[in-house]
């Protein structure tokens, strides 16, 4: 599944995966000192989605054997713990992880089956706080020194074959037609580096100024707009987001703001 991880080309079938949790540098130190050992590298964030992630990028890979937790663990999410209380425990009927502190460590695109099959073929190694990409490095290399089985073998641990996820609905994009004026009316988005104000101007669709609506950061304005019914298109909202957050950044950044058409 695609996630911001990293997989070692040349380590692909080697038996030592690393989850970072929310250290995110952490994993980028990782992936560039590539230790011997090492198959894939990245963060976990979350209890739920973040896991179901790790769960089906080990199960269709054999020869993963074992999985480091390491960095810090998200505040709330604790998605480390989370793997730890898994990986001793398992998940019970309503695929809620057994003993996890997380607020809801409940797994929905995963089956039992895979959560069982993962649960057999890895190891956990708690190393959850630390952030010293040496010590992390070492420990992956000690553990592929341990299996006795050299990368690329045909060894796998307990899972005798790789579990096949059932397929996800996958869609391509495509260039969206031209897009009909919302009769709510238009926008004109001005930034004001010089006060850190963002103003919007909300027009009719001739062009008559109904409103002025102004802030700080674009969340704020959206959610205004959005909150008020003052945009009445799905797209024109998404259009509006983007062009919002594109002018709040011209002011962190400094570069000069020019606002798309939809």
């Amino acid at each position: 599944m695609a996630g911001e991880y990293f997989v070692l080309p040349e380590n692909r079938s080697c038996h030592v995966a690393v989850s970072t949790l929310a250290s995110i540098s952490l994993a980028e130190e990782l992936a560039r000192l590539a230790p011997k050992g090492l198959c894939i590298v990245g963060k976990t964030e979350t209890e739920n989605i973040g896991i179901d992630k790790v769960i089906r990028n080990t199960i269709t890979n054999p020869s993963i054997h074992c999985l480091i937790v390491a960095g810090r663990d998200s505040e709330g999410h604790r998605s480390g713990a989370t793997l730890l209380s898994m990986g001793e425990r398992g998940v019970d009927e309503r695929m809620r992880v057994i003993g996890s502190p997380g607020r809801k460590p409940i797994l929905k695109n995963v089956t039992r089956k895979e959560v069982e099959a993962f649960r057999n073929q890895v190891r956990i190694v708690d190393m959850i706080g630390c952030e010293d990409a040496g010590l992390v490095a070492r420990k992956v290399k000690a553990l592929a020194r341990k299996m006795h089985m050299p990368c690329g073998t045909k060894e796998y641990a307990r899972v005798v074959k790789p579990l096949t996820p059932a397929p996800v609905e996958r869609v391509e994009a495509k260039k969206t037609a031209k897009v009909s004026l919302d009769k709510a009316g238009y926008f004109v988005i001005l930034p004001m580096p010089a006060t850190g104000i963002l103003t919007v101007e909300h027009y009719t669709n001739d062009n008559r100024l109904l409103r002025v609506i102004e802030g700080k950061d674009a969340r704020s304005l959206y959610g205004t707009i959005i909150r008020n019914g003052w945009v009445s298109q799905l797209l024109h909202a998404a259009y509006l987001g983007k062009e919002l957050e594109r002018a709040e950044l011209s002011m962190k950044l400094g570069f000069k703001y020019i606002q798309d058409g939809i």
